[in-house]
């Protein structure tokens, strides 16, 4: 039996969200599983991806094959990097300690760029609301100058009936 990691669609039309699951090869797409590894979520910037590491880990060691944007979800949470340090750790290149220390490092260099790109997109935010304010503001007070003349005319016009009458 062939076992793949990939995603299996779940969320209405339109707003995709993907469990991460490992399945036989011949199920179908949203079918049968035989373990739920994590869930990832492509609607929230930046995408949320929560997984279970050592399963993915486990089932790739046993020789599961991540089909291409499994792999992609992977490398980016570290299990590819994960199941490679386990493979030093077996051949006797690496002690446990050794690869620990390699991963948590990888863990808290790749944390320090996700918190800058979240840190970037929020300050984008900020900056647009701040741009719309202000051409908001602006848009009104030309508004209301605009609105003024034809105000103060209204007011000479029926001030100049007045006297008439």
């Amino acid at each position: 039996m062939s076992v793949k990691i990939r995603l299996q669609r779940h969320g209405k039309k339109g707003k995709p969200y993907f469990w991460i699951v490992a399945a036989d090869s011949r199920a179908k797409r949203d079918g049968k599983y035989l373990e739920k590894l994590g869930f990832y979520n492509p609607n929230t910037n930046p995408a949320t991806i929560d997984i279970d590491l050592d399963g993915a880990v486990k089932w790739l060691q046993n020789g599961a094959q991540p089909t291409d944007t499994a792999k992609a979800i992977l490398s980016y949470k570290g299990a590819l990097l994960k199941n490679h340090l386990a493979g030093g750790v077996r051949k006797g290149a690496l002690t446990e300690e050794q690869a620990e220390s390699k991963f948590n490092a990888w863990l808290e260099d790749k944390g320090g760029k996700v918190n800058a790109k979240k840190e970037g997109l929020a300050t984008a935010q900020s900056d647009a609301k701040t741009k719309a304010f202000e051409a908001e503001k602006a848009a009104n007070e030309a508004r209301i100058a605009a609105a003024t003349p034809a105000v103060e005319e209204a007011v000479e016009s029926t001030e100049a009936t007045n006297e008439e009458e």
